[in-house]
Parts: structure tokens; sequence; C-alpha cells
């Protein structure tokens, strides 16, 4: 679900026959609930829009939603090697840089995970 660029997971808990949603890509947490689809869609616009509003309140920029898009300055021969390794790979350097990273990022949280 998307709402004003918030976008919210959901998982239905069928125990208790209730949706539980909570909004995705923020530190802060927005979560909401709703026993019917219309019902959750409203809890969830409702609750962005009460973050919005409590942010106003306090004179706080709300928090955006990570877009996935951002610049990376790296030297011109690291760029060489990418745009190479990237065409020898039949891939964009954008796919490249996101392999790359998300393999890092792997191995970083297992080790992590270890001690």
């Amino acid at each position: 679900m998307e709402y004003k660029g918030y976008s919210a997971k959901v998982e239905f808990d069928e125990d208790a026959n209730i949706f539980h949603g909570e909004v995705i890509n923020l530190r802060d947490v927005i979560t909401f609930e709703g026993e019917t689809v219309d019902q959750l869609r409203l809890a969830f616009q409702n609750s962005v829009d009460d973050y919005l509003e409590f942010c106003a309140e306090r004179g706080e920029d709300p928090e955006k939603p990570y877009s996935g898009k951002f610049v990376v300055r790296v030297e011109p021969e690291l760029h060489k090697r990418l745009a190479i390794e990237a065409r020898k790979r039949g891939v964009s350097i954008n796919a490249l840089v996101g392999e790359a990273l998300s393999k890092k990022m792997d191995e970083s949280t297992q080790q992590g995970h270890s001690h």
C-alpha cells in the first residue's frame, strides 16, 4: 500500500483475525491495523496524516522514505573499472554497484551476529 509517498507492509494475524501494517523505509515507527482491507487502508492513511501533523506541530521535518537513489562519488579509475566489469557482465553500473553493496551488507550483518 502507498500513500503520500509512504509505503507499508501488511501481515494478517489469523488468530486475531486482523491485519497489522507498518510503514517501511523509515527510522520512525508508524503502525496501524484493521479488520478489513478498507479499514486497514483508512488506518494507514490516518496514521501517515497523524505523523505529518505531529511533525508539523513540533516544527520538525517529517522523515521521508528512502527513495533508493543517492549519489556516490568515486575515483575516476574505479568508475572506469566498474564500467568495464558491468559491460563484461552485460549489466548496468547501477546493477553491479547495487549487487556489490548488498553482498557487502549481508557479509557485515552475518559477521555482526556471530560475535
